[in-house]
């Protein structure tokens, strides 16, 4: 008898303990159900004073840059209402500043054969993967307005250099041959005979990856209407550093590291 009363009281003790749970839990799910209800009306208020509020945006972007022209695409985590977690990619090629594209008929609108940048050895393209932040420093204020962020952002830089072809007639035989820049064909290759490009797929097996890292920080301006698009412009710098020289242009100096500016032109969307 006293077993039994001793299990019917902690019987009643657990029972209590479950309806109190219950009790809790409901009055958890009511208030989390209330935060939320805010939550949506202090981001809807945040909108329509022109205040970014995302978790997620994917950004593409096409830009022109001092020294030659790129893609890119960004994905970004916001961090906190001024802050953003961002991770690009960017696919650009670099150019010398002396290449001067010819034609083998003086400029003939009627040459048959490619034109061809004199003296070119390499095609030099640039694959850049770096993490960084995008800063609010100022928020639209509204609909109609303009924000204004500090990007930046660094990481690993992949240069591929492409050997570029040319099609030369060899005057000791007078056959037009394909050739690329070497210490043999110099000459040649350097010579008034040459007859064009061989084209743009010519030499991508031969492709040679020359590793590197890179550093980028801009200004992006979003006049956007809605907060759930991105348009843009974005102005800034970059710099890029190589464990070896990169040959594009022959008799002139080259480089390991490459600095520029750039404006691109940026749209995507926001979640």
């Amino acid at each position: 008898m006293k077993k039994l009363s001793i299990i019917l009281m902690f019987l009643s003790i657990l029972a209590v303990s479950a309806a109190q749970d219950s009790t809790g839990k409901k009055l958890s799910k009511s208030e989390k159900k209330e935060a939320k209800r805010q939550k949506i009306n202090t981001l809807i208020k945040q909108a329509e004073d022109g205040e970014l509020i995302f978790r997620k945006q994917s950004i593409f972007g096409l830009q022109g840059r001092t020294n030659g022209y790129g893609i890119f695409y960004e994905l970004g985590f916001m961090k906190t209402n001024r802050k953003t977690n961002i991770f690009r990619l960017d696919i650009t090629e670099i150019k010398h500043q002396k290449e001067e594209k010819l034609s083998s008929s003086g400029g003939s609108i009627f040459a048959f054969n490619n034109p061809f940048f004199y003296g070119k050895v390499n095609n030099f393209y640039q694959v850049t993967l770096g993490f960084g932040q995008q800063h609010m420093l100022g928020q639209k204020g509204n609909k109609n307005g303009v924000s204004v962020s500090l990007v930046y952002n660094g990481g690993l830089a992949l240069g591929l250099l492409k050997p570029y072809y040319l099609e030369v007639e060899d005057p000791s035989d007078n056959t037009v041959k394909t050739i690329k820049y070497s210490q043999a064909d110099s000459a040649l290759f350097l010579s008034p005979f040459i007859q064009g490009s061989a084209g743009f797929g010519k030499g991508f097996g031969e492709i040679k990856i020359k590793p590197g890292a890179f550093v980028k920080t801009a200004l992006r301006f979003d006049y956007g209407r809605f907060n759930e698009t991105v348009s843009g412009i974005e102005v800034g710098v970059s710099a890029e550093f190589y464990g070896s020289k990169i040959p594009i242009l022959a008799n002139q100096k080259d480089r390991n590291l490459f600095f520029q500016g750039y404006l691109a032109i940026s749209f995507g969307r926001r979640k």
